[in-house]
């Protein structure tokens, strides 16, 4: 079992100083749905992209970790040291973090003309696996093998991308797509469409859940993913999301600020934000609660104990 652990975590804007984060904590196993709920302003966004590693923002204190298991490696050609198993994301840049077994679904996910969704996903499949295999590998081992980097460019469009290289290779890559757009319940049609070009809003957050099940993370932490949704897009999305878990056993840091996407995922449990800390924990029954008597009751309830 992998487990994301955020300790203390404190951030501000890299650009004003802005202190947002003021001691966040907060515990996610793999296998698990946590939904992380707030008011607008109270630190929700920001937390997922620090876990991601987003630029826009400093950390001041506090760690984030990941704790591997064994299982969580098996893909690596070489042993992994039970030291290796864990590693302090704050000292990782994104990509690592990525590789690693982060994964962030966007809540205004990018339009980008001119890649498929097929070639997108397979570069960002085999990116994925080569950056886990360096992770991995011994620094000595990996000095001496090292080879000068080719300046030369690309032979073809980086958009098209090559016809068959990487770790997982193009038939193989098209079974992968076939298997999770069928456990999805995905028309077939959306692999050939260029990424988000012309997607209706449910549409662009399906395709997040998709990038999630192919990349397969320990954790997946999806920014306000139900926004937007008209109750069927609301039911598909949320029948992919009890898929990453159900499924592939992957952790889930659902954030959102309604209760209405968690009659559709159950969480295991429910963390609700104010001011940048999480002030309050509880079962799926705190969002029903919450649902009822708003976040004035939270602030009640939290300020009025201290």
């Amino acid at each position: 079992m992998a487990t994301l652990e955020i300790s203390d975590l404190e951030a501000e804007v890299a650009e004003s100083g802005e202190e947002i984060l003021h001691g966040v904590d907060l515990t996610v196993h793999s296998g698990e749905i946590h939904a992380l709920m707030g008011p607008n302003g109270s630190g929700k966004s920001t937390t997922a992209k620090v876990i991601a590693g987003h630029p826009a923002y400093e950390v001041t204190g506090g760690s984030i970790t990941l704790h591997l298991d064994e299982a969580e490696v098996a893909d690596i050609d070489e042993a992994v040291d039970e030291a290796d198993l864990t590693w302090e994301l704050l000292d990782l840049e994104p990509n690592e973090r990525a590789a690693l077994g982060i994964f962030l679904g966007f809540q205004y996910p990018a339009e980008i003309e001119g890649v498929t969704m097929t070639n997108f996903l397979r570069q960002a499949l085999n990116a994925k696996a080569e950056e886990r295999e360096e992770l991995f590998e011994d620094e000595d081992e990996d000095e001496a093998e090292a080879e000068p980097e080719d300046e030369e460019g690309y032979e073809t469009s980086p958009m098209e991308g090559p016809a068959d290289d990487g770790e997982i290779g193009v038939a193989e890559f098209q079974q992968r797509l076939q298997e999770k757009m069928e456990l999805l319940d995905m028309d077939a049609s959306f692999a050939q469409r260029y990424l988000n070009a012309g997607f209706s809003g449910g549409e662009k957050k399906q395709n997040e859940v998709l990038q999630a099940a192919i990349l397969e993370p320990a954790v997946a932490v999806l920014d306000e993913i139900d926004s937007g949704l008209d109750i069927d897009r609301l039911q598909d999305v949320a029948d992919g999301i009890n898929a990453l878990r159900d499924e592939q056993g992957t952790g889930v840091l659902q954030i959102t600020h309604y209760q209405r996407i968690l009659d559709y995922v159950e969480p295991d449990r429910v963390h609700i934000m104010l001011d940048g800390e999480v002030v309050m924990e509880g079962d799926a029954d705190l969002a029903r609660e919450l649902e009822e008597n708003g976040y004035d009751w939270v602030r009640e309830q939290v300020y009025s104990a201290a």
